[in-house]
């Protein structure tokens, strides 16, 4: 009987309860009891959808950050927490966001970065020669014990040694690997403590096996499971976001009783790991993608795995790519999703349901499930053929793109010199990202007119008086170029999917990014056309209320690809490049409006790259095409931006030089300017602005600590082409935090000057 599982399931709930939750927590407005009981519930709900597995995950659940768990789990702290006073779960969000509830201060709070090629930020581990390790494995037992109590078969989940440290990193000069030595005790401790409890299997997820890996990492992962092999536990290692390649040797003989891989890329990498997998190891195949919401064609995915199933047995596990994570809870919230687009869609409630019917199918054949089969065929030939899917005109005008599209008119140093002279800033000019807070007003507006409560008038009204007062605050403050604040946008994709043809949206299809941070991803479909201008009519107000420069705001092509659920049936570079002509367009209707500041925001470029170094120079080829094709069309004096957030680029610096920006702004606050590195041996050509506030914690920077952080920026580039910034857009944040934010940052650049 083939077994089916799954490894891991959204925690943020179906209505973003955890995340309300946590944020009254935050606020003081809730306890850490009632906390804990919103948990509680969240855990048996959605234990419960999936009660049908035979393995159910336990230890998925996070009140923030997996990987941040894991540090707790392994009493690995950062020593700036520890000894301060308060709970484990003060501590806990202390290292998350910088304080926890009730905080009068903070604290640096815990690097941030994305989750090997997902949205999703994980919690940085921070790594010394010092570091000890402690097993904390309190918080895994307690829902153990619960998910027994809701009479489901518990699957404990944990990441794995190797990975853990891998994803860390070293504050001084020494070597994470030689941590390996003293961290296996304790995750030796961990399982065995799991077997007292009377646990079968657990999952260990080593996703770093889909990455390209050195003889010393090879060498660590052989060291760490010949290690763990006596420990009482069935261990099954999981790999996800890509197949094994090199791998598949080292992956198919460490000694552990399963292994998980990823089968959605490469079937026939999966055949080839069979060949080398030992007899009575078990193979779980992830065979229903946990990153995308398109249906699983079933039919295709039962004629390869019917002859696996029939040759490996009881050997042959189901489970989705990776934890459902990526995608939202349920697709039966949406009643007024299109009806048609829906019918091509699975959130995870139906994921799970897709996978009951491959094992019933393969356990029971497929008559069995004849029914459900049908009905999943019916649907990929309705979305096959949907005339709304594909557009000729827009497949003709990808076809008509020439290199001359993605050229500038004349190089950085010429067009420096004209936009010098058009905007008249001074040495450290000041800006923002984008995005000033979305007030509860604002939400509420912009609620009242998708309801109907609102007319077309009275909304823009409320949006210009929201935009205005963003442009009055920014002025007062001194700040150099401004924004319009973004007050009608409710997310830097969805808006402009929302006025682009091919795009669909969901009312609940959220998942979370980090925290309490949910997004929720546009559905791209078909091919992309933009009607008419998005965002002219916004910027062009704004900029009539100030005679400072006013940026206009754009998401980028690569990030507007990155950040929607990307349809499936051509390549990922075609949509990239039928979404660059479109922001091409909005690009030169802003200029012919008067708007010579053009931000275009490339937040996720790093977070396509494949998980191999040796596949990046072809992502990195149409994804910096794309870019340069919806930026290169404007005037020499027209000053180009771009921003990139939370993303290590250090080793791909040359391709973000050539997309050929003006100026780039770039998180590097957190990190201590670490991400600066990289000017150190690279010549970078343009302008760059050093994140100096960290706008994902709600601690406030004094002006002392931004002179600092930009003294270190002029170390590594020349201060006249430097540029004061937050690290990203305000909209999560209060007005109440920004404007001291922001007074600092100015005060920091005229102590700058002064001092140049």
């Amino acid at each position: 009987m083939t077994i089916i599982h799954n490894l891991g399931f959204p925690r943020i709930g179906a209505q973003r309860e955890l995340k309300f939750g946590l944020e009254a927590f935050w606020r003081g407005e809730a306890s850490a009891e009632q906390l804990n009981i919103l948990s509680t519930w969240l855990r048996e709900q959605h234990w419960q959808l999936q009660s049908t597995l035979d393995y159910v995950p336990v230890g998925d659940f996070s009140l923030y950050d997996q990987v941040l768990d894991m540090s707790f789990t392994l009493g690995h702290l950062p020593e700036r927490v520890q000894g301060l006073p308060g709970s484990e779960l003060d501590q806990y969000f202390r290292v998350a966001r910088g304080r926890s509830a009730g905080d009068s201060t903070g604290v640096a709070a815990g690097e941030m970065t994305k989750w090997f090629d997902t949205n999703y930020h994980y919690i940085v581990p921070e790594f010394t020669a010092a570091t000890q390790f402690k097993l904390n494995p309190q918080r895994l037992v307690q829902q153990l014990t619960q998910a027994r109590a809701q009479g489901v078969n518990p699957k404990p989940v944990i990441i794995g040694p190797v990975t853990y440290l891998a994803l860390g990193k070293a504050k001084d000069e020494s070597n994470k690997l030689a941590l390996l030595e003293r961290l296996l005790p304790v995750y030796a401790q961990l399982l065995d403590t799991l077997a007292a409890e009377g646990v079968e299997w657990v999952q260990v997820d080593e996703p770093i096996l889909v990455t390209e890996l050195d003889a010393d990492w090879q060498h660590a992962l052989n060291t760490a499971y010949h290690q763990l092999k006596s420990c009482k536990v069935k261990i099954l290692l999981a790999s996800y976001f890509g197949p094994l390649l090199d791998n598949k040797y080292l992956a198919a003989n460490l000694p552990v009783a399963g292994l998980h891989v990823d089968a959605t890329h490469d079937a026939g990498d999966v055949q080839q790991l069979i060949g080398l997998l030992p007899a009575h190891k078990v193979l779980s195949l992830g065979v229903i993608s946990g990153r995308n919401i398109w249906k699983t064609d079933l039919s295709a995915t039962l004629d390869w795995l019917e002859p696996l199933a029939e040759r490996l047995g009881e050997r042959l596990w189901l489970a989705p790519s990776c934890s459902l994570l990526h995608v939202p809870v349920d697709l039966d919230s949406e009643e007024k999703l299109d009806p048609e687009v829906k019918n091509w869609l699975a959130f995870a409630k139906q994921k799970l349901h897709e996978l009951h019917v491959l094992g019933q199918a393969l356990n029971q054949g497929r008559a069995s499930v004849q029914a459900a089969l049908a009905a999943n065929a019916a649907a990929l030939e309705q979305r096959r053929t949907s005339p709304r899917v594909h557009r000729p005109e827009v497949q003709a005008a990808v076809a008509a793109i020439t290199a001359a599209l993605g050229q500038r008119q004349s190089p950085y140093a010429v067009r420096a010199q004209q936009q010098a002279a058009h905007l008249r800033l001074p040495a450290y000019p000041t800006t923002t990202i984008g995005s000033f807070p979305q007030t509860p007003d604002i939400r509420r507006a912009r609620s009242d007119f998708k309801a109907g409560r609102i007319g077309t008038a009275e909304y823009q009204a409320a949006m210009q008086a929201e935009i205005a007062r963003s442009v009055r605050e920014q002025e007062a403050l001194g700040l150099d170029v401004l924004v319009h604040g973004e007050a009608e946008r409710n997310d830097m994709v969805e808006y402009f999917g929302e006025q682009l043809e091919g795009y669909a949206f969901s009312q609940f299809g959220w998942v979370q990014s980090y925290g309490s941070r949910c997004v929720k991803p546009p559905i791209l479909f078909g091919d992309i056309a933009r009607p008419q201008a998005m965002t002219v009519e916004w910027i062009a107000y704004a900029q009539s209320l100030t005679a400072k420069p006013m940026k206009g705001m754009l998401t980028g092509p690569v990030t507007i690809l990155n950040w929607s659920f990307v349809r499936d049936d051509q390549p990922r570079a075609t949509t990239c490049k039928q979404l660059a002509l479109a922001i091409r367009q909005e690009v030169l209707d802003l200029e012919k409006a008067g708007v010579r500041v053009i931000q275009i925001d490339e937040a996720a470029l790093r977070e396509g790259l494949p998980l191999r170094k040796s596949q990046w120079h072809s992502y990195l080829d149409w994804a910096i095409e794309s870019f340069r094709i919806s930026a290169n069309g404007v005037q020499d004096s027209t000053q180009i931006h771009t921003h990139m957030c939370y993303s290590e680029f250090n080793d791909i610096i040359a391709a973000i030089a050539d997309m050929d920006a003006d100026v780039i702004t770039i998180e590097t606050s957190r990190s201590d300017m670490e991400l600066l590195d990289a000017f150190e041996h690279f010549h970078y050509p343009n302008e760059i602005g050093p994140g100096v506030y960290d706008i994902h914690s709600p601690n406030i920077p004094t002006q002392a600590h931004i002179v600092q952080l930009m003294q270190k920026a002029a170390q590594r580039i020349p201060a006249e082409r430097l540029w004061v910034n937050p690290d990203c857009g305000l909209k999560t944040r209060q007005w109440g935090e920004v404007i001291p934010a922001l007074q600092a940052m100015v005060a920091a650049a005229q102590e700058l000057r002064a001092a140049a």
